[in-house]
């Protein structure tokens, strides 16, 4: 089945996850698409089977917090951030529910992970305003930026650049294996006094990255050039609410919730709004992905709801 206009159009919240008593801040697709696994502001992290539509167990961060949770590539085992006591981010075990490993240096919150999609490398960005570079195998950082401004960070789908996002004006792309000499392109953007960047994502088939911020917009821009090919507006995001944006697998659409439960759906090619789907939040849908390999999406804000299409195209 193929994603059309109207197969968005079609879909439907078919299940609604009541498992958090408050705001879910993170969720991560496994790489196969089976598992979601989510981070809450309520320190729990619940891993649910999206085949057979249920949460499957939950575990606790209750001394540190939990945020940014992403998976690995090894099954069972995640990294994420935290939002108590330290800034360390923490690799854990879902199978025993113990760490493997820290990664202690950043001095202030975490606000960025984003796990290699080819191997065991790692990078995160802080309000230090600082990048920094890790490998699972090591507690040390492997490399370190310093930055002018709040850092959004993100791999390509080949691992082998990635971008970083500076203090809400510009993008700089980095070589990974040369990244210590600077950045190999910088995009200079028009800066928006009214808002932040929250974060930043390429699309699966690397030539489009998108800017999140925390303000009532969202931009595409071209992957090569920096140029900006679309800024998607007219959802409500009145209390400057941190909302995720993502990328349809196909790198064709792109979708963001708001403060008032709806989804709004963009087409990329052509920048028309193509849908808006009403999820019943509660609260802002602060995060939002669709699944990698089937035809499903989920979207939260301290509920978990999973969608289905309701037609076949």
């Amino acid at each position: 089945m193929k994603l059309t206009d109207n197969v968005l159009r079609s879909f439907r919240v078919a299940k609604v996850f009541r498992e958090n008593s408050d705001k879910i801040n993170c969720f991560d697709f496994s790489p196969n698409g089976e598992t979601v696994i989510s981070s809450s502001d309520d320190d729990s992290i619940v891993l649910y089977d999206c085949q057979e539509g249920k949460p499957k167990r939950t575990l606790y961060s209750k001394k540190y917090g939990v945020d940014l949770i992403r998976y690995t590539h090894a099954a069972n085992t995640v990294v994420y951030s935290s939002n108590k006591i330290d800034d360390t981010i923490r690799y854990l075990s879902l199978h025993d529910n113990k760490y493997i490993r820290y990664f202690p240096g950043h001095t202030k919150r975490v606000v960025a992970l984003s796990m290699s999609p080819v191997d065991d490398t790692f990078i995160s960005g802080s309000l230090d305003k600082t990048i920094r570079l890790w490998d699972l195998r090591s507690p040390n950082c492997q490399g370190l930026m310093h930055l002018q401004g709040k850092p959004v960070c993100s791999f390509d789908p080949e691992g082998l650049i990635f971008a970083a996002g500076v203090n809400s004006e510009m993008v700089k792309l980095y070589d990974l294996r040369s990244f210590d000499k600077g950045p190999f392109a910088t995009f200079k953007m028009q800066y928006d006094r009214t808002c932040e960047w929250t974060g930043l994502k390429f699309s699966n088939d690397g030539k489009l990255i998108l800017i999140s911020t925390n303000g009532g917009f969202i931009q595409l821009i071209d992957a090569f050039k920096g140029a900006v090919l679309h800024t998607f507006g007219g959802y409500n995001n009145s209390k400057a609410v941190t909302l995720e944006a993502s990328f349809t697998p196909d790198s064709q659409f792109i979708m963001i919730g708001s403060e008032d439960g709806k989804i709004h759906v963009w087409n990329g090619e052509s920048g028309m709004k193509v849908a808006v789907l009403d999820g019943k939040h509660t609260g802002p849908i602060t995060c939002l992905q669709f699944n990698p390999k089937f035809m499903t999406f989920a979207s939260a804000c301290s509920n978990m709801a999973f969608w289905l299409p309701t037609i076949d195209d």
